[in-house]
């Protein structure tokens, strides 16, 4: 099946207008879902809208509520919800440029691929695509979709366009409230050492290809096995018991690392790929 765009409609750069369609670059089908099956009857749950002290209500008279203190809540109606909501325009306007690292990754949140919505865009969206790259910036906007307007940022790739939605800045912590209590001593040069060895050892061009989820690839497995059973019986795998210590919770750092450098070295596992490909 096709991919339905997004959004459709125009970049803005000064007085150059680029026709142009937003394609989702994530997929959310691998994903594994479940829903709760009444166990004797085998027929799914049904959920009933309850209020306490009353019992089940008519959805009818369910309107939205935002908590101001605890059981306080201002009641909205659907109507005045939609008079706030954004116009979805079709125009996204690039308003800034940045250097690419001036934006902290907590900010990005979702990818979408941008093309050309037909032949006569081509130029000018390669022009903006290679303008980009020329200058090594990202371009910034606001897209409003859905009643929503969203922070974005524009950049090239291959031979499109990438657009990811950013975090406005109150939708991200601070760091500084989680690691304040973080000791700021300096580590010993002989650790140092011995972990940045071991980060040379295991460093590699990264391949999103070679990782896995194992788990879902598991519940997959489980699935075509019960399904093919067709039997109610639990089927529990096996799993290896994690390795008995010595009962010890104080870890010998220094010899850690050695042995983990030496498990490397020593050809007892496989090492990482190698950082160059062959010519």
């Amino acid at each position: 099946m096709a991919a339905r765009a997004y959004w459709k409609g125009q970049i803005r750069l000064a007085l150059v207008s680029i026709p142009v369609e937003i394609y989702s670059a994530a997929q959310s089908g691998q994903k594994i879902a479940f829903n709760q099956i009444h166990e004797p009857s085998g027929k799914r749950v049904s959920y009933e809208k309850t209020v306490e002290g009353i019992g089940p209500i008519d959805r009818d008279d369910i309107i939205k509520g935002f908590e101001i203190s605890k059981g306080n809540y201002v009641l909205l109606q659907d109507e005045e919800i939609e008079a706030v909501k954004i116009e979805s325009r079709k125009t996204l306007e690039l308003v800034q440029f940045v250097e690419a690292c001036e934006i902290d990754p907590l900010y990005f949140e979702k990818p979408y691929y941008v093309v050309p919505a037909d032949e006569l865009a081509e130029e000018a969206f390669i022009v903006l695509r290679e303008a980009l790259r020329k200058a090594k910036k990202v371009a910034l906007g606001q897209l409003s979709v859905r009643g929503q307007e969203k922070l974005v940022a524009l950049k090239p790739c291959g031979q499109g366009l990438l657009l990811e939605t950013l975090r406005y800045a109150d939708e991200v912590r601070k760091g500084r409230e989680f690691f304040n209590s973080i000791g700021d001593d300096k580590p010993r040069k002989e650790l140092l050492d011995l972990a940045a060895t071991l980060i040379e050892q295991k460093s590699a061009p990264f391949d999103a290809g070679e990782f896995h989820d194992r788990y879902r690839d598991a519940l997959k497995k489980l699935i075509d096995r019960k399904a093919k059973s067709k039997s109610k019986q639990a089927i529990i795998e096996d799993v290896d018991a994690p390795a008995s210590g010595s009962g010890s919770n104080v870890i010998d750092l220094m010899a850690a690392l050695k042995k983990s450098v030496g498990k490397d070295t020593g050809g007892e596992t496989k090492p990482a790929r190698s950082k160059r490909k062959s010519a």
